[in-house]
């Protein structure tokens, strides 16, 4: 796309936009519901062993220039198990594959039950999770989509496909590439080495600008799903309340039918009906209601309704009926010069910054892990949490809801270091990305923020425009929720700055700046705080701070690296935190939950160690100064229960 192409991809979408915004209600062209069983509706998983094959060609076109995905993936030359959900790079031990920057290909034949095919009335919807970072989907041998962007879900409806000869088994073929280019979200650049007497023919390198591995493969769930030919396709609901009465604005969204009648009804965790309608769009009153309450916030947090919406429609030839059922929470986020408000009470983020990532299956979905790293969050005393770098999973954000987990959204803009990303054709895509991100996660109640990017070279001429209109069009699409993104960037030089509603800095003193001198964390956070305070007058969470320690290793005096040097790097910030909590800070994210891995260098020794966790969720020392500090910032609200003012008996 040219950059004159891209202004005027972009111009259209605004208009398009600010069209279908109105009270507080956005609606996007095509809905992305997760998919939900339901009477009228079966999904089929797909995870589990899929046959796998890696384009080592000089270019890595081989499979294209081949057509593999007309026949099966065996029959075009040597393939391997993989497993699915998982990254490819650290199942096998090839190091190619490990390091691998190309197109790598996946397959998996699979049974649809005869129902499906029998029924020319049902939708048969084939969705992947996520696979970083293009993808390209085949059916049978025939395209049916394609997608940029390694962290949101994409979906193909293949019906018609699959009943041109039922006998068949249904060939699913996937070719993802994950080389980044500096029009990526995240960039990156392709080195190639020309030097035949220090590199081999064809060696090349991907340089990336980001402080994590570039894990790669189908990372999510790929499921079949069906629906109705006449089906709910989209569902917005935005909260508020009045007193004791909750509200609750809705859209429901209908494609395959028109007329349709609808039928909306939200229901409590007892499964009482609280309140009811007909209309497509409306405002539902709920009395005496449940707010959605953050953890250690109140004595349920994170209650949640559900919201049924069932729809009737007719043809010449039959009736057709889809249910599909949204929980719903019921709160109300607001931000003032100096504090962040959830139900208008005070909120201050004691919380982590995460990866994606464990050993084995890379950034693969991970049941086990996910339920680990709740239960360690809760017993950590953390009430948030920031999706560092790029959006995670549903089932993660489903569980923050269910949890009370409070979430910072962050699309995986990281490592826009060169002023050529700054560029029309990057910005379009960065407002696709946004598009996705909203309508992918806008009726999560655990989401209370937005952030449009990580440490950007926001001193960079380019960056004011670039920030102004992708905070002015995320504000549209989602006029809601405050809007934010990472610095690290000068106070007085960030040109994005002046935009976002809320400031989130990071800051590594004593480590990064002036090693091994702790004692200048007091002087340098508190100048770092009053400066951005004084500039923009807006709240400021400190969004990452910390230091590497390698597990077991102890210094006294405390040295860098060692378990005590964590300890006391924490301690100088969090003095620093008592005395601005008080003014204008709202927030303490630490820089790591857990290690993580990282491309292999001479600054990281297996990986980035700043967790407070190892990467098997094994504790620091550190782990216990925070578990200690966020269950008495906790306590210190006056709104706990009884029973969450003592953490040790969790």
């Amino acid at each position: 796309m040219t950059d004159t192409c891209a202004v005027l991809h972009w111009a259209i979408r605004v208009l398009c936009l600010f069209c279908v915004v109105s009270d507080a209600v956005c609606v996007l062209n095509t809905g992305m519901l997760f998919p939900r069983e339901s009477s009228s509706r079966e999904v089929k998983d797909l995870s589990g062993l899929w046959v796998f094959r890696a384009d080592k060609s000089p270019d890595r076109n081989q499979g294209f220039d081949e057509a593999w995905y007309k026949s099966r993936l065996e029959q075009t030359g040597p393939v391997i198990d993989m497993p699915v959900p998982a990254s490819y790079n650290d199942i096998t031990q090839d190091y190619t594959l490990r390091d691998f920057i190309g197109w790598v290909w996946y397959e998996r034949e699979v049974v649809v039950p005869t129902r499906w095919i029998a029924d020319e009335g049902t939708r048969v919807v084939l969705r992947v999770g996520s696979a970083h970072y293009y993808s390209v989907v085949w059916v049978n041998g025939v395209k049916v989509t394609e997608h940029e962007g390694g962290h949101l879900p994409f979906e193909a409806e293949i019906g018609s496909l699959i009943r041109k000869d039922p006998t068949m088994l249904c060939r699913i073929t996937i070719a993802v590439n994950n080389t980044l280019t500096l029009q990526t979200l995240p960039p990156g650049t392709i080195q190639h080495m020309t030097d035949r007497t220090m590199y081999p023919d064809g060696f090349f390198v991907q340089n990336i600008y980001f402080d994590f591995f570039n894990y790669a493969g189908i990372h999510r769930p790929v499921l079949l799903y069906t629906t109705p030919k006449a089906y709910v396709d989209d569902i917005t609901v935005v909260t508020d309340f009045s007193d004791n009465t909750g509200l609750v604005r809705y859209k429901v969204s209908v494609q395959g039918a028109a007329p349709a009648t609808l039928k909306v009804t939200l229901v409590d965790k007892d499964g009482h009906c609280v309140v009811s309608s007909s209309e497509p769009s409306g405002v539902l009153k709920v009395v005496d209601v449940k707010l959605w309450w953050p953890y250690l916030m109140h004595d349920t947090p994170g209650y949640l309704y559900s919201m049924e919406v069932r729809l009737m429609a007719a043809d010449h030839r039959r009736t057709y009926e889809d249910v599909y059922t949204l929980p719903v929470g019921i709160r109300r986020v607001n931000v003032t010069s100096t504090q962040f408000l959830i139900n208008n009470k005070p909120f201050y983020f004691h919380g982590v910054n995460k990866h994606e990532d464990s050993d084995i299956r890379g950034k693969g979905l991970d049941w086990p892990l996910i339920v680990k790293d709740f239960n360690l969050l809760k017993w950590l005393g953390a009430n948030s949490f920031r999706t560092s770098h790029y959006p995670y999973a549903e089932e993660i954000l489903q569980m923050c809801d269910r949890h009370g987990i409070v979430v910072i959204d962050e699309c995986p803009g990281v490592g826009i270091k060169d002023i050529r990303s700054f560029g029309n054709t990057s910005l379009a895509h960065h407002l696709d990305v946004m598009d996705e991100l909203v309508r992918r996660d806008k009726n999560h109640p655990s989401v209370v923020m937005w952030s449009v990017a990580n440490e950007p070279a926001a001193e960079m001429p380019p960056a004011e425009n670039y920030f102004k209109t992708l905070i002015k069009y995320t504000k549209a699409l989602d006029p809601t929720r405050p809007v934010t993104y990472i610095t690290d960037s000068n106070y007085a030089r960030d040109r994005g700055a002046p935009y976002v509603d809320v400031i989130c800095v990071n800051s590594y003193f004593s480590w990064y700046h002036d090693p091994g001198h702790v004692e200048v964390i007091p002087i340098q956070l508190h100048t770092q705080f009053e400066n951005w305070f004084g500039k923009y007058e807006k709240p400021i969470i400190q969004s990452e701070y910390g230091a590497d320690v390698v597990s077991g290793l102890h210094s006294d005096p405390p040295m860098m690296f060692t378990e005590e040097y964590q300890k006391v790097v924490l301690q100088n910030y969090h003095d620093v935190f008592d005395q601005k909590r008080k003014q204008y800070v709202i927030g303490e994210l630490i820089w790591n939950f857990a290690d993580f891995m990282t491309a292999q260098g001479v600054t990281r020794v297996v990986g980035n160690k700043k967790g407070i966790f190892t990467r098997q969720r094994q504790p620091k020392a550190a782990a216990f100064i925070l578990k200690e500090r966020y269950w008495r910032l906790a306590n210190e609200t006056g709104r706990l229960p009884p029973w969450t003012k003592y953490p040790c008996s969790l």
